[in-house]
């Protein structure tokens, strides 16, 4: 199955090229990026990750995401504009930072500097993000979609995976994706890491009242044999309820103008720039591993 041929979500027209994007020629990557619906995917994309069992171990011992969980989202979406809609220089900073912070996260069964753990965590962005996409603005053009496939690359050969990881073709991205799920598995410690995170671990007091529809989000968009492995309650009702707001949200975000949706991803290019020019970090010195 490939991203113009999967079958189509709730809410958006069959065998339509995407509304409001350019032609197949200046489609890529870069042109639907910055759009804040991709937001919406982080828990899945970030859940997926969880799943494979080596990811999934080094964030429980070492990630500080559960204590300070919006530091942790801004230095992941300061590496995926800054890679993609950044400067030159503004990606040789964030993958010298990254890698910088990789240097310790190491244990017996995780290695941060992984490239095959780090072709699973590109081919995340990669599908939620074209998933996403073609869900708020419709089918993508054979063209379109394939342009978008290439240029994602970049999520990972940014840093460790060399380019002929990369699958060669959609098709060939597909199977690796199947088999990848098929080898998907967790255990107690994760799964715990992962109900500590969908409550919000130590987020601030505003963002907890928008847990339970960030549960829901989260939850829907994940296949349903990781859904079961995480033992995320889900049912009819839920389903139901997905299946609305997926059918609701794009019509009505596609009325948002195009500068105004692109804001968070100006902001965190703004803010990676920022802490560059202050000799800040993308984010505060670790206080401990947890």
């Amino acid at each position: 199955m490939t991203v113009a041929s999967a079958g189509t979500p709730a809410g958006t027209p069959a065998g339509t090229a995407a509304r409001g994007t350019v032609d197949d020629t200046d489609f890529g990557l870069n042109t639907m990026i910055g759009e804040a619906c991709l937001f919406l995917g982080a828990g899945s994309t970030v859940l997926l990750q969880l799943a494979e069992p080596g990811v999934g171990h080094g964030v429980a011992d070492h990630s500080t995401v559960l204590r300070r969980p919006l530091d942790r989202l801004r230095t992941t979406m300061s590496y995926v504009y800054a890679v993609t809609l950044g400067s030159e220089d503004d990606r040789k900073h964030i993958v010298r930072t990254t890698n910088k912070a990789h240097v310790p996260i190491r244990s017996a069964t995780y290695n941060a500097f992984d490239p095959e753990l780090q072709l699973w965590v590109a081919g995340t962005l990669y599908r939620n993000g074209a998933t996403l996409y073609r869900r708020f603005f419709g089918e993508l053009t054979d063209a379109q979609a394939d342009a978008l496939y290439r240029d994602s690359a970049v999520f990972g050969t940014a840093l460790q995976v060399k380019p002929d990881m990369w699958p060669a073709t959609r098709a060939e991205f597909d199977a690796y994706w199947d088999r990848k799920l098929d080898e998907l598995s967790c255990d107690d410690q994760v799964r715990r890491f992962v109900h500590a995170l969908l409550r919000g671990g130590d987020a601030p007091w505003y963002i907890k009242p928008g847990m339970p529809l960030n549960r829901l989000v989260t939850t829907g968009l994940l296949p349903e044999r990781v859904r079961t492995d995480f033992e995320l309650p889900w049912g009819p009702g839920r389903q139901r309820a997905f299946d609305l707001l997926m059918t609701i949200m794009p019509p009505v975000y596609r009325l948002i103008p195009r500068p105004i949706r692109w804001l968070p991803a100006k902001y965190y290019l703004w803010d990676l720039r920022r802490r560059r020019r202050a000799g800040e970090g993308v984010a505060r010195p670790r206080r401990a591993c947890g």
